[in-house]
C-alpha cells in the first residue's frame, strides 16, 4: 500500500455489464405520466388511508394490493430531510456539488428522493416549500420529473 491508498483496499480493473431495466407495471405507469402528461401519480391504500410516491404494488403497512387505486398528487410539497452530494461517482445525475432531498408532495403520505436545486448547497433547509420542475426533452426515468426548486 502507498500513502494515497492506505485507507482502501483498491482492485483495478475493467467491466462491462450491458442491461435492460424493466420498471414492472406499477413503475412504469409512474414514469409515463411523468414523461407524458408532466403529473406526478401515487397510490392510496384505503385500509391504511396512506398515499405512496413514488407508487408501489402492495401497501408496506398491510400488504393490501394497491394497483387499482391511483390519485394524482400536487406538484408542491416540503423537504423533510436532505444531504449534500459532493464527490463525483459516474452514475450520479449532475456534477457536484448538489442536493439530494427527501420531498413530502401534498396528498402524499410518504417523501420521494430527488435532486433540489437552489442556487448554493447552503440555502436548503427542512420546511422548504418546493415544486416539481419537468425535464423540457422526453426522458424515460425519473429524471422526466427533472428536479425541484423552491416554490415563490
Amino acid at each position: 500500500m502507498n500513502k494515497d491508498t492506505d485507507y482502501a483496499f483498491v482492485i483495478e480493473g475493467k467491466m462491462a455489464l450491458p442491461y435492460q431495466y424493466f420498471a414492472g407495471a406499477v413503475g412504469s405507469k409512474f414514469i409515463v405520466a411523468l414523461r407524458d402528461e408532466k403529473k406526478i401519480f401515487g397510490v392510496r391504500c384505503d385500509r391504511c388511508n396512506k398515499t405512496f410516491v413514488p407508487p408501489r404494488q402492495t401497501c408496506e403497512r398491510c400488504f393490501a394490493p394497491l394497483t387499482d387505486h391511483w390519485v394524482e398528487v400536487e406538484p408542491t410539497g416540503a423537504v423533510t430531510g436532505f444531504t449534500v452530494i459532493r464527490y463525483a461517482e459516474p452514475y450520479q445525475p449532475k456534477e457536484p456539488p448538489y442536493v439530494l432531498a427527501l420531498i413530502k408532495l401534498d396528498g402524499a403520505d410518504v417523501p420521494i428522493a430527488h435532486i433540489l436545486e437552489c442556487g448554493d448547497v447552503g440555502k436548503a433547509r427542512i420546511g422548504m416549500r418546493v415544486r416539481a420542475v419537468f425535464s423540457e426533452e422526453p426522458r424515460d426515468t425519473i429524471l422526466a420529473l427533472s428536479h425541484f426548486e423552491e416554490e415563490t
